[in-house]
């Protein structure tokens, strides 16, 4: 965001606006049809009806939008890009809050690093040997704004399971004596100049994020596009950083609709992941209240299967993040673009 923007009105024919937000030009000449365009490459764009623009700003540490779009309904967007769409946000959320916690023995302390928008903490609190749930995210304006218009979270943020901290995750990891069965990266992408990169890399996992697992403990983190063309963006450098820190690495992918790509999850422990697939439906059963949408046993089993293209690039990446040496997906954060 903040790039040159195509905006395509009712008329089909495009109105090129340069240095300006593109979510704020959604806001004029209101009479026509607007779309939002993502850029997801340099000669790739996806783009959305809209209904409305629901909330824009910039905060301190990052550029903020939700939309109510045709197809997707409402969708949150951040540093241009998409974070969470109200159709299918319950793929990419399923897939990464359950694996982990079905895994685990008895999970019951959770730490989620980001997750501002509510949706990991509503997927987390269904299950009911949990008793403690921490959501850090560092932006209050995205809780906020989530709080108000993503009533479907309501339930979670009301929870009294829940501690919200509005702080940098690591600071906050690096701070507590406690310890935790679960961690969560549910951050934003790895854009440069983003507040997110610094969470993927070696010397975090290393020496903050894994001294506070507990001995059985298991992370899981999103870990960007997975798709037949994107995967090397920061998929496989990801699962690669992980494998340096942890004895047991599993990765999985599923397609995410309103991400136009295969999105992957990363998860990690010093202890085997010995749950057979055949027994994720009755963990399912016993533990989680209500009804799943997308993750059963099958699923998993398909998401945990990965074509040989995404096999070998795993197989073969040498790459470890790092401070020095991060891989970005397309666009820029509003550090970056201060600069």
């Amino acid at each position: 965001m903040g790039e040159a923007v195509e905006i395509m009105f009712g008329n089909g024919f495009p109105e090129i606006h340069k240095d300006t937000s593109p979510i704020q030009t959604l806001l004029s000449n209101q009479q026509d049809c607007h779309w939002y365009e993502e850029t997801i490459d340099d000669d790739l764009k996806w783009s959305f009806a809209l209904n409305s623009v629901l909330h824009t700003g910039t905060s301190e540490y990052q550029e903020i939008a939700l939309l109510d779009t045709k197809h997707f309904g409402k969708v949150l967007v951040i540093d241009g890009k998409m974070q969470s769409a109200e159709r299918d946000e319950f793929i990419y959320h399923e897939c990464l809050i359950h694996p982990a916690l079905l895994f685990h023995p008895n999970p019951k302390t959770v730490f989620i690093m980001g997750g501002g928008e509510g949706s990991a903490a509503r997927e987390i609190l269904k299950h009911k040997t949990i008793e403690k749930v921490v959501m850090c995210d560092i932006d209050q304006e995205v809780v906020d704004f989530c709080r108000r218009f993503l009533t479907v979270n309501s339930e979670a943020f009301c929870s009294k399971k829940l501690e919200l901290v509005i702080k940098d995750a690591k600071a906050e990891l690096e701070k507590r004596e406690e310890k935790f069965d679960i961690i969560v990266g549910d951050l934003a992408d790895p854009v440069e100049g983003g507040p997110c990169y610094q969470l993927y890399t070696k010397s975090f996992y290393q020496n903050i994020l894994k001294p506070k697992l507990t001995p059985n403990g298991i992370f899981v983190t999103q870990a960007g596009p997975a798709g037949i063309f994107t995967h090397k963006e920061v998929f496989t450098s990801i699962y690669n950083t992980m494998k340096q820190v942890f004895k047991h690495v599993k990765a999985y992918t599923a397609h995410v609709p309103s991400f136009a790509d295969t999105w992957g999850w990363v998860m990690a422990s010093d202890q085997e992941f010995e749950v057979q697939v055949n027994e994720i439906d009755q963990r399912i059963e016993e533990r989680v209240k209500g009804e799943l949408m997308y993750l059963n046993a099958p699923s998993f089993l398909s998401a945990a299967t990965l074509n040989k293209t995404i096999s070998l690039a795993l197989e073969k990446e040498t790459e470890v993040y790092s401070e020095e040496n991060a891989r970005f997906i397309h666009g820029h954060g509003v550090a970056y673009r201060h600069t």
